[in-house]
């Protein structure tokens, strides 16, 4: 165990998560489906089982897969149809309210519900021990942060003209953008309910010999398959709908090669982050191994914010929102540890 290396191999993670929206600025000539499935598909597919067939033991990534129990690779995939939901919105939740604020709302809600679902659907009463109350608080105190973040969104709305608005978020929609970003944030939970659900998967691969710092890689393939469904049907019925199926033959070669490298880039930044948060809580002494989730959530609203300034999204808004944000980040990164000490 060392906390120290724990920490930072979780906060590699959450650099590649933080940033794989940044790719899709380089995308040309295709529609927000278009390219966000292309990623999805490098992300949750190609690149999940490429991880799993370097760090896994030489030849025992079947047989860890046929020993596994039916109801946990089922069950992981289950929970990862319903993440999926939480990863569609969450895209959209980035292209209408920019890398900063989109992330900052629906990471303080995804560590939040991780957290707060699986007792109340376990039927548990969170108020009578002092760890569920605690609970209770640290999801309100989220809420609260989100509600603070929120109000300076609403006054960047009132400050920046359509023109500034339009240079730093090319389709910004404030209303509409936090109405997504609650929702992504609820479903997104659901990835740490996919990795309850796979652990009987990681006894197989330890049983096999695994790393145990990989031990969750033969898990993610599950997850991200069931996300990956999801997402298909939703850009599949997109492509049709809106007739742009046709961006994958009409570009250009150069431009095809140039979008397919860049959807390949964001797909493994993002991939990065569970790869690594698997090393990283692997290292986590066991009364530290619990904070694991709030970590990289954390970590995650730190550093997209981080990218919002470098991409200049809250250009034009004025010293008092820019305060009232940074208040509310505090307040939303507090909250995730205290859901956790819950």
């Amino acid at each position: 165990m060392n906390p120290i290396i724990g920490v930072l191999l979780i906060a590699l993670g959450s650099i590649g998560a933080a940033s794989f929206y940044v790719p899709f600025k380089k995308v040309k000539s295709w529609a927000w489906e278009s390219y966000w499935i292309s990623q999805g598909l490098f992300a949750w597919i190609i690149i999940p089982w490429i991880f799993a067939l370097i760090f896994i033991p030489q030849g025992q990534l079947m047989p860890i897969i046929h020993a596994s129990q039916a109801k946990a690779k089922l069950m992981a995939i289950f929970f990862g149809i319903l993440w999926g939901f939480g990863g569609l919105t969450f895209g959209l939740s980035l292209r209408y309210l920019g890398v900063a604020l989109g992330q900052s709302i629906a990471l303080g809600l995804c560590a939040a519900f991780g957290t707060l679902l699986p007792p109340i659907i376990a039927g548990s009463n969170l108020f009578a021990t002092t760890g569920g109350i605690l609970t209770v608080i640290g999801v309100a105190i989220t809420i609260a942060g989100i509600i603070i973040i929120g109000y300076a969104g609403s006054l960047k709305s009132k400050e920046m003209t359509e023109e500034e608005k339009k240079a730093a978020v090319k389709e910004f929609a404030l209303k509409k953008g936090l109405l997504i970003a609650v929702f992504a944030g609820i479903m997104s939970a659901c990835f740490n309910f996919g990795f309850e659900a796979g652990k009987p998967i990681e006894d197989v691969a330890r049983i096999h010999g695994t790393n145990t710092l990989f031990l969750k890689n033969p898990s993610l393939i599950f997850i991200l398959l069931g996300g990956f469904i999801t997402n298909l049907v939703y850009c599949g019925f997109l492509n049709i709908k809106n007739k742009t199926y046709k961006d994958y033959y009409t570009v250009s070669g150069n431009v095809l090669l140039n979008n397919l490298f860049f959807t390949f880039l964001a797909g493994l930044l993002w991939f990065l982050q569970f790869h690594f948060f698997g090393m990283g809580s692997s290292k986590l002494p066991a009364g530290m191994a619990v904070f694991g989730w709030s970590i990289l959530m954390a970590l995650n609203i730190a550093i997209s914010n981080i990218w919002g300034i470098l991409l200049r999204e809250w250009k034009g808004a004025k010293r008092k929102t820019i305060v009232i944000l940074v208040i509310g980040i505090v307040v939303l990164i507090l909250s995730t540890f205290i859901v956790k000490l819950g």
